[in-house]
């Protein structure tokens, strides 16, 4: 007997612009589309739509395996790498006319910030996702709800290899 074939999964352009749509109206302005069947998958494939207002805070996914690999399918990103302390170690733009993907080894801090409107990427990485667990997030910068973070989120669109970030007091 023949196992059933599994239809293929096919992401259109009439999806992609509905989840920009969706990132645009949602608070964190960003949203995804998960083309992995479940968060158990041991392989996370999502395309993921940011809009210049959100912020990503910098984190890293410290397990051997915690590697990402991001591509531009539409817009302009940057990826910033980090030290322990926050220094900019690299930053990456990420555009249709200029590099296009960007692998990010284990144990590296990293944020990703829009630069502009309708920006989309593709993410691949390890699984499975266990929210608790997949990332640590870094202890030199504020988290989403802070006031801060709007600052540091600026900062990102002009921050240069060697930079710090700028200082915040996590009780402010």
């Amino acid at each position: 007997m023949t196992p059933p074939i599994n239809p293929a999964t096919v992401i259109t352009n009439q999806q992609l612009a509905s989840l920009s749509d969706t990132a645009s109206g949602s608070p964190r302005r960003r949203a995804n589309l998960n083309m992995h069947p479940e968060l158990a998958d041991p392989v996370q494939r999502m395309f993921n739509a940011m809009e210049p207002e959100t912020y990503v805070r910098p984190h890293r996914h410290a397990r051997d395996n915690g590697w990402e690999l991001m591509m531009v399918i539409a817009g302009h990103f940057s990826i910033l790498l980090f030290d322990d302390a926050g220094r900019v170690t690299d930053r990456f733009d990420l555009a249709a006319e200029a590099v296009r993907a960007v692998e990010i080894p284990p144990h590296t801090w990293l944020a990703v910030v829009s630069l502009i409107p309708g920006t989309l990427m593709f993410e691949v990485k390890q699984g499975p996702y266990a929210p608790l667990s997949d990332k640590d997030f870094a202890p030199w910068a504020p988290d989403e709800e802070h006031p801060e973070s709007r600052r540091m989120r600026d900062w990102y669109a002009k921050a240069r290899v060697g930079e710090m970030p700028p200082r915040w007091y996590p009780d402010a």
